[in-house]
């Protein structure tokens, strides 16, 4: 059954053309994800659907009585209501009248009896009760303080009561932009089982790959003013976008031959032109329109770290470190080590205490209890989820460059507008105050200036809210390829998944444990986030030590702190046979690429493709699990060793 039509659909801002004569459809049960870079109209596409703009031209169909519920990007402003206010909001008139009830009951008097009296049958005839049932059951699935000020919460917590009140009415359309930002990831994976089993229809903005891959089974992308429907998961979807992108690349090469050939042509004079057909020059000239609308397939990232000068071995030393606020642990007798060269994801629920850690190992904020220790030659880059770094007021050539004409990366000077566009910032959008940026354009400014400072540590919390995925893909290649330390909060899995090599996971109580992998391979493990509603902080003493101490029995891939243990028969055996372990894996991964580098492979069946795909990418993850394993026995080899 069709819910949503668009039909031949065209809108400009200006000069700039967003939607060209586009067509859409969208039948219950639809789970559709929509792709495009920042600044393609995604979010201008959703509120032609949510209605609240009108498009230039074409037509806009929605299903008589079909009921639509939008998740915008921005954050309610709603500060002067409680929680339950706003959740009740999704249903309009009748959540006014409950909010209005709930507001007299709590402040009951007298002389609001008669106005208590009539919104009580009110509700009594309307059904009111079991939409109040329904506020109060999402407010407790998703653990919300029903009575607190919105004024009062995080933004974290204010995204739920948006997430809330988006899906309290169970509408035939539901419409989410970027909805996985600001949240943890016990959220975000209640959020995606909550879709999985939704009945109606969904079309999403995101940037998180894994939560695509988890709800959707429609592709859409918007690309300079079209649109393209690929029905299927997102991983099929770049299978097949992978494949289309070397075919046009290919065609690209033939059509830039041919074009070569025409030019030299057009150049032969007057007199050999008025001896030929006029037609070929006008479609010489449709052929240079063509190529300078082409979109060529994006290769290595432009970005660069201003990389400075090797720090020493040891980053920073914690020895029972304990912190915490308002007689709450968030952080509890925690010690750890960071290495030169270490990829460190932390872990947690929104409040567990992420982002104090990061403070305290970048010197910002003291400990209540415990010793931190600096190494040697450090310079930190620090990327800040609150866009601190940014001046609203001021210009991106001012923000970033500091006003000059020139910026010095790696020791060579480049051109300040240069260097933006590297950043995907054109010369006109340089001159932009910061505040008139999107979000994704705000995060890529602060990766810019973040870029310029000589830096042998990143750290970086939330660095990937509201990036597009072609961004979020370059930071990714250009953090693995960084020879320095990496400190990273996030909650894209994905994104953890392919940079880090450890964890730090807040476990409740400001407890942290360090473990070895990947957040999949914590997951694999048997590694479990803490569900949201069990992510209380306990109380501490002036001593800094809990009332409660974690009784779990952690028998995964350990931080090695085995100073007085050597290696046993077992393991020793398990060392020498690392090396001839990974070479086995390395050459079954050679043998798999030169059949997928083989003419037609992607020619034949889907599964078939996939199928191979996958195997390559299993054995590249056992490659790296051994290789983990590898460290991991020296450095109880080498611990043992300097214990003796």
């Amino acid at each position: 059954m069709e819910l949503v039509r668009l039909d031949k659909i065209s809108l400009s801002f200006g000069t700039q053309v967003l939607f060209d004569m586009i067509d859409l459809s969208l039948k219950k049960g639809d789970k559709v994800g929509l792709l495009g870079r920042n600044g393609t109209g995604k979010t201008t596409l959703m509120k032609i659907i949510a209605g609240t703009i009108s498009a230039d031209s074409g037509e806009f169909w929605l299903r008589q009585g079909a009921e639509v519920a939008w998740l915008e990007q921005s954050l309610p402003n709603t500060d002067n209501k409680t929680v339950y206010e706003v959740v009740a909001t999704g249903f309009s008139e009748i959540g006014e009248l409950l909010s209005r009830y709930h507001h007299l009951i709590s402040n009951y008097h007298q002389d609001n009896s008669t106005e208590l009296s009539e919104i009580q049958s009110q509700l009594d005839s309307r059904q009111g009760w079991s939409i109040d049932q329904k506020i109060d059951s999402i407010i407790s699935q998703l653990g919300l303080p029903k009575n607190q000020m919105m004024s009062e919460l995080s933004g974290g917590w204010r995204k739920r009561v948006a997430i809330a009140r988006t899906l309290v009415r169970e509408p035939a359309l539901l419409l989410l932009d970027e909805p996985t930002n600001h949240l943890d990831i016990p959220t975000i994976e209640w959020l995606e089982k909550k879709l999985q089993e939704y009945n109606g229809t969904i079309l999403t903005i995101t940037h998180d790959r894994r939560f695509l891959q988890n709800i959707s089974n429609t592709i859409i992308e918007l690309d300079r003013g079209n649109l393209y429907q690929f029905e299927g998961s997102f991983e099929k979807f770049l299978y097949f976008k992978d494949k289309q992108l070397e075919d046009q690349e290919k065609a690209n090469k033939l059509f830039d031959k041919k074009l070569a050939q025409e030019e030299v042509w057009i150049r032969q004079g007057i007199r050999a032109r008025r001896t030929r057909n006029e037609g070929r020059v006008r479609a010489l000239e449709s052929m240079r329109n063509e190529r300078s609308d082409r979109r060529d397939i994006i290769g290595d990232s432009s970005f660069k770290i201003n990389n400075a000068d090797n720090s020493g071995k040891i980053v920073v030393d914690l020895t029972d470190v304990t912190h915490g606020f308002n007689n709450s642990v968030v952080v509890n007798k925690f010690s750890t080590r960071i290495q030169r060269g270490d990829r460190i994801g932390i872990v947690g629920s929104n409040g567990a205490g992420k982002s104090t850690l990061v403070k305290i190992l970048l010197g910002k904020i003291q400990p209540d209890t415990g010793d931190v220790k600096f190494g040697s030659k450090l310079e930190f880059a620090y990327f800040d989820q609150l866009r601190e770094h940014l001046d609203l007021e001021k210009n991106l050539i001012d923000n970033i460059c500091g006003g000059q004409e020139f910026v010095e990366i790696n020791g060579i000077k480049k051109h300040s507008i240069s260097y933006l566009n590297d950043f995907l910032f054109t010369p006109e959008r340089t001159r932009t105050p910061a505040k008139a940026l999107s979000g994704g354009e705000q995060s890529r400014a602060i990766l810019a200036k973040l870029f310029t400072q000589p830096a042998n540590v990143l750290v970086l919390d939330e660095p990937t809210n509201d990036l597009d995925m072609e961004t979020l893909e370059l930071l990714e290649e250009l953090l693995i390829k960084f020879n320095g330390t990496v400190i990273l909060v996030s909650h894209d899995r994905q994104f953890m998944d392919n940079v880090v090599t450890n964890l730090m996971v807040f476990e409740g109580n400001g407890m942290v444990e360090e473990y070895v992998g990947s957040y999949s391979n914590w997951l694999e493990a048997g590694g479990k986030m803490i569900p949201f509603e069990d992510n209380i902080t306990t109380s501490f003493d002036t001593k800094g030590k809990s009332n409660r101490s974690s009784s779990r029995t952690k028998d995964l891939d350990k931080v090695i702190r085995r100073k007085n243990k050597k290696l046993s028969y077992k393991e020793k055996f398990e060392l020498e046979q690392q090396p001839l372990l990974i070479e086995k894996f390395e050459s079954q991964i050679a043998k798999l690429d030169r059949v997928t580098s083989s003419p037609g492979f992607y020619d034949q069946d889907i599964e078939k493709v996939k199928q191979i795909l996958s195997e390559i990418t299993q054995l590249q993850s056992l490659v790296s699990i051994a290789y983990k394993r590898w460290d991991e026995l020296e450095k109880i080899k080498n611990l043992s060793n300097s214990a003796d």
